[in-house]
């Protein structure tokens, strides 16, 4: 089975942990990153649709806008995907760092009402208890309306290089988890 890691709203990081789990693991396919330059949805589900289309199923491996654009992106080619790994996802009450789009301009562009239907695949939610961009309970929220196993990792911000994570071993057996929901 393909996996296929969706970033956010970052450029390449060589250090963050979805770089190093691509480099680490035979045959995972990247979604380009946009960059947080580009606030357009449209593109970047694009770019999700484009990465996965010559696969017959895959696995999504998401990080926070990663996540955002992975389950707007299911409403529209929920057959292409048999799991995903939505890790760290923002819940967008709170303006984001400097240098990213506004809220006001992520609804602009589509990121927001954030969908709350039950995914069409099985899923694990893996949340910080310490992330600026993910309040606890509202990530709780959004698993629970995705129909996603949560998944506590601990306090580890946004679980990121500016958290002071690169590497992430954990995201390995939480990918062998999902593909195991399958059935």
């Amino acid at each position: 089975m393909m996996i296929v890691t969706v970033p956010g709203l970052r450029g390449h990081v060589e250090d963050h942990w979805q770089t190093r789990l691509a480099a680490e693991m035979p045959g995972v396919l990247l979604v380009p990153p946009l960059g947080h330059g580009n606030p357009s949805l449209k593109e970047r589900i694009a770019a999700l649709e484009e990465t996965v289309s010559a696969h017959e199923r895959v696995i999504i491996v998401a990080h926070s806008a990663g996540v955002l654009t992975t389950v707007h992106w299911a409403s529209q080619s929920p057959k292409k995907a048999a799991g995903a790994l939505l890790v760290t996802p923002p819940v967008l009450t709170n303006e984001l760092p400097h240098g990213y789009p506004s809220l006001a301009t992520l609804w602009e562009h589509g990121w927001m009402p954030i969908p709350q239907e039950p995914l069409p695949f099985p899923s694990i939610v893996a949340a910080s208890t310490n992330d600026t961009l993910g309040d606890e309970p509202a990530v709780r929220a959004l698993a629970e309306a995705w129909g996603s196993r949560y998944h506590e990792i601990g306090p580890v911000g946004h679980l990121n290089p500016a958290s002071g994570f690169g590497p992430w071993p954990e995201a390995k057996a939480l990918i062998r988890q999902v593909m195991e929901m399958q059935g």
